[in-house]
């Protein structure tokens, strides 16, 4: 048994007489004494024997109504081997919601199911399949009559009718008998695909996501838990969801980072739903207009290469910022006030919140900064307060300067609130109203819209609602404006600053600049033409001149080469360590005593080719994050699993030592 705590285990307990008879088995949580406490365990085995004296072996108090099924069990032993993690942490995946507040074993009561607002173009009925859409559903189709493991990529542009294939293969499923997990990025953000769900499959549908209530998420996983639903509809989390007989994974927006866990276990949900479709026999669709290079490099793939309409993609026109002073171009001003004398809808996307990225003192220079992390404060104006945008802090927005006390503040940049504020001027009195999407503009303001008793992603579900039911609009945000949506009204697109992403020091950095550009072109010229304009100060960079053209293929086909070139994934694996401490002396000294661990582990992990065995990067130093310095180490591998070993037991080693005492260690696997 292995107790819910971060404890290492597993611990040997004594089976009562009252519990046998097949009562208590795999995935079983069961109430023990633990020390002075009682805590709630999971039961990961069952044995005759054990190498604790009977005598002193305890016994489990009660057991719970309902455990966890055992391959979530077993899936979160995979889990805790493949992330560098432990098997308490990676059941704590796995548990029903609020399992270890549950110790009375009371049953709860039942609760309302959450309401859902619908938003988007609606079906009315599933309509008929294109002959591309058809052809993507031959292989599921074998596949699921066989009851046999396959993975594949439904790679099809926006508008091509991704969702209605996951909807004749989930059909498929549930007529066989079979449950099917719909994993999407973010659950407020796509209300269409869930409602377009709810609407084939009524009650047989539950919905999973953290913005539930508690008593609402555990009424859900119960439903599924019992049978009563088939199909879980949710984020990444969903993926745990104890769907018995699993027959179908669909995987939305596969190239979305939302995907990665950032707690511990750090998880990556594409490659658990991989695991947990290969155990069970189960069809796994990763669908994406912009795949990951790493999923079309492993991945066969169904191609849906036109729209279900016919329509064609929108033109794309890349402007040039480096001569142009202001944030907006005056070709995008001008395509704007067009469309609201059209009375049309558009959507503009900036990449960053707030009003202004920085202040600063035009006397003494003197920059705002976080007092607990090494970066700037933002200024949101509505509020009246400088944030942090890593840690949270806050502080009121400054008159003058506490150095100097000068009165010239300076406002550096500009975000999402400033840009709302911007175009509120340029259409004042013409009747075109602004909505804005992003983590500040959902407020308390923004979901009093939504109807009483509605579940907390309403925010974001009222923003799209009513953007969707005005007679026109520009609707402008972070890259929550480009998450999948569906409004047959808009007829221009604008991205700023589309090389923004470019700077960030990623090997990833292009192929997130692309997918942005893309996917935000894929919300416009749905049920008529469309144009996107994009504005750049780099605008003959690859990634954005390869957007302009809708060319998937060159680009991946260009990104791929270079990866390969330099080793990176797919043809190689990355883990990601870093240490964390309050002075920079102890993380630094902890990094090198990994490291040192880390090259005698690794010389006896070389390539089976005989090609050159795992190489350890670092440390580097990061910036202060919440009052901790930080180090990094990057270990490129080729084989995964032999890494993995590696650093765990470098980390385990390190970490043990009393020097190293106060310092935190994380590993990610394959970061994002």
């Amino acid at each position: 048994m292995t107790t819910t705590r971060a404890l290492r285990g597993p611990f040997d307990y004594r089976l009562p007489e009252e519990l046998r008879g097949g009562e208590v088995g795999v995935g079983s949580m069961l109430v023990v004494p633990f020390g002075r406490r009682e805590v709630l365990g999971v039961v990961v085995g069952l044995s005759e024997t054990s190498e604790v004296a009977e005598e002193k072996l305890l016994a489990p108090l009660r057991a719970l109504e309902l455990g966890v099924p055992a391959e979530l069990v077993a899936l979160a032993e995979w889990i805790a081997a493949e992330y560098c993690s432990t098997v308490p942490r990676a059941l704590g995946l796995v548990l029903a919601p609020g399992a270890a507040r549950r110790l009375s074993g009371r049953r709860r009561k039942d609760v309302a199911p959450p309401l859902h607002i619908a938003v988007g173009a609606r079906s009315h009925g599933p309509p008929a399949l294109t002959p591309e859409q058809a052809g993507a559903m031959t292989p599921l189709l074998a596949a699921l009559e066989q009851r046999r493991p396959e993975t594949r990529l439904l790679h099809g542009v926006t508008g091509s009718g991704k969702t209605e294939v996951y909807l004749r293969a989930a059909s498929a499923a549930l007529a066989a008998g079979r449950g099917v997990i719909v994993l999407v990025p973010e659950i407020g953000l796509t209300p269409q695909i869930v409602g377009r769900f709810i609407d084939r499959f009524g009650d047989t549908v539950a919905v999973l996501h953290s913005r539930l209530t508690p008593a609402q998420r555990y009424a859900q996983w119960r439903r599924l838990r019992e049978g009563r639903a088939r199909v879980c509809v949710g984020p990444r989390s969903a993926i745990f969801a104890p769907i018995e007989d699993l027959g179908l994974i669909v995987l939305d927006e596969e190239h979305d980072s939302s995907y990665k866990h950032e707690g511990d276990p750090r998880y990556d949900a594409r490659d658990v739903a991989a695991e947990r479709a290969a155990r069970a026999g189960a069809v796994l669709v990763l669908g994406s207009a912009t795949p990951r290079p790493e999923t079309l490099a492993r991945t066969p793939a169904s191609r849906l290469t036109s729209r279900v309409d016919g329509g064609p993609m929108p033109s794309v026109r890349v402007l040039d910022m480096r001569e142009v002073s202001g944030g907006l171009h005056p070709l995008s001003a001008e395509a704007l006030a067009q469309v609201s004398a059209q009375r049309g809808k558009a959507i503009v996307m900036l990449n960053r919140r707030g009003w202004s990225n920085f202040l600063s003192c035009r006397s003494c220079g003197r920059v705002w900064s976080c007092p607990q992390c090494d970066v700037t404060l933002v200024l949101h104006r509505a509020g009246g307060y400088l944030a942090c945008h890593h840690c949270g802090h806050r502080e009121s927005t400054p008159e003058r300067c506490p150095s100097c006390s000068s009165m010239s503040v300076a406002r550096h940049g500009a975000g999402t609130e400033r840009l709302e504020h911007d175009l509120n001027l340029l259409f004042d009195g013409a009747g075109f109203p602004v909505f804005r999407l992003d983590a500040d503009a959902l407020t308390p303001g923004a979901r009093a819209a939504a109807p009483a008793g509605a579940e907390q992603p309403a925010g974001a579900a009222s923003v799209l609602g009513a953007f969707e039911s005005a007679d026109c609009g520009v609707l402008i945000g972070t890259q929550m404006v480009a998450k999948g949506h569906d409004f047959p009204g808009v007829t221009l697109g604008v991205v700023l600053d589309a090389d923004s992403t470019l700077r960030f020091p990623d090997f990833r950095a292009e192929e997130r600049t692309f997918a942005l550009i893309a996917q935000l072109a894929g919300r416009v010229g749905r049920g008529g033409p469309g144009r996107v304009l994009v504005q750049s100060m780099a605008p003959e960079a690859r990634a954005i001149q390869h957007a302009a053209r809708h060319d998937s293929d060159g680009f991946l086909a260009g990104e791929l080469q270079r990866r390969r070139a330099l080793g990176y994934p797919p043809f190689s694996h990355l883990i990601r360590i870093v240490l964390a401490a309050e002075d920079a002396r102890r993380s630094l000294a902890a990094a090198l005593a990994v490291r040192e661990a880390l090259r005698q582990a690794l010389r006896s992990a070389a390539e089976p080719s005989g090609a050159a065995g795992p190489a350890v990067l670092g440390p580097a130093a990061l910036f202060r994050l919440r009052g901790r310095e930080r180090h990094v180490l990057i270990v490129k591998a080729g084989e995964r699993r032999p890494a993995v070993a590696a650093v765990g037991h470098a980390v385990q080693l390190t970490a043990a030592a009393r020097e190293h005492a106060g310092v935190s260690f994380s590993v990610d696997v394959d970061p994002q």
